[in-house]
């Protein structure tokens, strides 16, 4: 299974598994564990779903050490992860990153009418409490100092590590074993991420646009903090923005 799973190339069965299973496993989570927890306890769902967010990222995290292990004798990700050579210089990671962070912040808030849009026209059904077009919906019609905890407790994992863990993952890990696909591997990356958001496929469009150029730029440029840049800096300045709006009294 290692030296499957370690080998330079993934089949196209192999990696659509293994970019939707989690996506499965996080809703199966929220469904069965966390969304009944956080509902009897009168919390926000959003944390909900950080916390199977964590249930299952957290094991896949440890994974790939596991992986590093079989690879090397020790826990380390060389070998595991690829596009970690840091081949750019910090300049140009910073040229790179900040126009990505920008377009994704910026897209990701100018879409939110099509994820409502397409919330409103074909997802209602799903089973999902609190459900919405827009992610402030998992907080809604909570006290303002409950919604304050959450996100403070939210900051430090969908802010920061779990969307790390993710581009450690899909970046990474998964990305670089199609590579063989040429400009089809960012594509399919971008798609397939886009689709493991199982939790609000109403976002995979607005997903598609806002999210392609990361792993586009880390496929071109094999440096895959351009896309740690963009991706975890926009979830940690949203949730921290989102943390000083409440305090503030703002919104």
């Amino acid at each position: 299974m290692a030296r499957r799973l370690l080998a330079d190339r993934h089949s196209l069965p192999l990696s659509i598994a293994l970019h939707l299973v989690p996506g499965a496993l996080i809703v199966a989570a929220y469904l069965l564990i966390t969304e009944p927890f956080v509902l009897a306890n009168g919390y926000p769902v959003f944390l909900g779903w950080a916390i199977a967010l964590c249930l299952v990222l957290g094991p896949l995290m440890a994974g790939l050490y596991w992986l590093g292990y079989k690879n090397n004798g020790r826990f380390s990700l060389r070998g595991v992860l690829h596009y970690t050579g840091k081949p750019l210089s910090r300049g140009k990671v910073a040229a790179l990153a900040i126009p990505l962070f920008l377009w994704m912040m910026v897209l990701s808030i100018a879409l939110i009418p099509l994820d409502n849009f397409l919330f409103d026209h074909f997802f209602t059904w799903l089973p999902f409490a609190d459900a919405g077009g827009s992610a402030t919906t998992y907080l809604a019609g909570n006290d303002r100092s409950v919604i304050l905890g959450t996100l403070a407790i939210c900051l430090p994992l969908t802010g920061i590590s779990l969307p790390l863990i993710e581009e450690f993952y899909f970046r990474g890990f998964l990305m670089p074993r199609i590579a063989h696909l040429g400009t089809g591997a960012p594509i399919l990356s971008t798609v397939l991420f886009s689709l493991y958001h199982f939790w609000a496929p109403w976002t995979f469009v607005s997903k598609l646009i806002f999210f392609f150029p990361g792993p586009w730029f880390v496929w071109k440029k094999k440096d895959i903090r351009l896309s740690i840049g963009m991706h975890v800096g926009s979830t940690a300045i949203s949730t921290a923005g989102g943390i000083l709006a409440l305090a503030l009294n703002l919104v």
